[in-house]
């Protein structure tokens, strides 16, 4: 990992810095947001499963108006706007608590940021890095968000009902400090890296399966990222669902910078059915519904993950012909459009299986669907690569 990641100069040191502590700032709010809703504000959990699913819509969707916005104005600024845009939503979320109307419209701004934000925070990262290189550095940046994801949920889980004024002040100031870093940021635009693509359309060069595998991927694995907050609370303590992302994010942090290599030379078809197959064992696991049962199927649907979501990302930029910028936001639209989905059609069958009196069918039933959804996918095998040479050897410039 050393000998491919490092040294970093100071512009990335001080990205990957912030891949860290804007999600601690996020994580410390957006975690307990179906607890917040359904718990502080009234809304049912049919409600609360819509809200989730327009956020998660807008926030995975719009990384391809990221992705287009960073190719016609640079990564910089793009950064810098998206991040002013998630100030101003936090700031939202305080007032909300006057006006609980207010909360789901600052929740929504908060996504729109978070779409703008990372399409052009990956190909800052990725800015001019050889192919071989490419993983480590997307590990990097997947570890330090993860990180901060790990900590969040930590640092807020004692507040987050009894002090939530405090901690949306707090997390208001964190990103206006990180804006201010990123003010400083030299310029890179999008175009530089390679894969010019003004005028051309949003999905144009959409790598299909890449797509569809990652919609699929985000749908399941957002059944455990949406509701898994009220399981676990109503079986241990807030404290403890912490504990179990805390497992999560450090198999991340540690599991995946490791391995990215391993990853990158393994053959899609086996990287997707490994994945699938971990993302199936976990939420059944789940199902059992005791302490050990929450962290064993955390932990083996984080493992799933970490093989997917980097594949995925990978295999996306090996078979566009686009900026890195654009493919990263047409990847991020797929994940948005599974993150949806599995709001709203898992908020729907959540509180079905609540009214039955046994919630680990629901649980059953999404690892069910990582067994058969993935089937649909053979049906993309045949289309061949844009590039033919292989994925560690490509040609294609950045």
């Amino acid at each position: 990992m050393r000998a491919t990641l490092f040294p970093l100069d100071g512009p990335l040191r001080f990205l990957l810095l912030s891949s860290f502590l804007i999600p601690l700032g996020s994580f410390m709010v957006l975690p307990f947001m179906s607890v917040f809703l359904h718990e502080r504000l009234g809304m049912g959990l049919g409600a609360v499963g819509v809200v989730l699913a327009v956020a998660s819509l807008v926030q995975f969707s719009g990384g391809i108006v990221g992705g287009a916005l960073a190719d016609r104005i640079g990564l910089r600024r793009t950064m810098l706007w998206a991040l002013i845009i998630r100030t101003a939503g936090f700031v939202g979320l305080l007032f909300g608590l006057r006006w609980p109307p207010l909360a789901v419209g600052a929740l929504v701004l908060t996504c729109c940021g978070a779409a703008l934000y990372l399409p052009a925070n990956k190909a800052y990262l990725v800015h001019g890095v050889d192919d071989e290189r490419r993983p480590a550095f997307l590990a990097a940046g997947n570890a330090a968000l993860n990180a901060g994801m790990a900590v969040g949920p930590l640092v807020a889980g004692p507040f987050v009902l009894s002090s939530p004024g405090w901690l949306f002040v707090s997390v208001t100031a964190l990103f206006v400090l990180v804006a201010a870093g990123h003010a400083r940021l030299p310029a890179a635009r999008a175009g530089e890296s390679g894969g010019q693509s003004a005028g051309q359309g949003l999905l144009a060069g959409v790598a299909a399966l890449p797509f569809a595998a990652n919609a699929l991927a985000f749908y399941l694995y957002f059944h455990f990222q949406h509701f898994l907050a009220v399981y676990a609370v109503e079986r241990a303590t807030s404290t403890f669902y912490s504990l179990v992302l805390l497992l999560c994010f450090t198999l991340v942090i540690v599991v995946q910078p490791l391995a990215s290599g391993l990853i990158r030379r393994m053959p899609y078809a086996t990287a997707l059915a490994a994945g699938f197959a971990g993302l199936a064992a976990g939420l059944a696991v789940l199902a059992i519904g005791t302490r050990p049962a929450l962290l064993a199927g955390g932990a083996l649907i984080t493992l799933g993950d970490i093989v997917l979501f980097l594949k995925n990302d990978l295999e996306a930029l090996h078979r566009s012909p686009r900026s890195d910028a654009v493919v990263f936001g047409q990847q991020r639209l797929a994940a948005g459009l599974g993150a949806c989905a599995s709001g709203v059609l898992g908020g729907q069958v959540y509180g079905l299986t609540e009214q039955a009196g046994d919630t680990g069918w629901f649980w059953l039933l999404a690892a069910a669907q990582c067994v058969l959804l993935p089937l649909l996918l053979l049906a993309l095998r045949e289309r061949p690569a844009r590039h033919p040479t292989p994925l560690m050897t490509t040609t294609k410039e950045h």
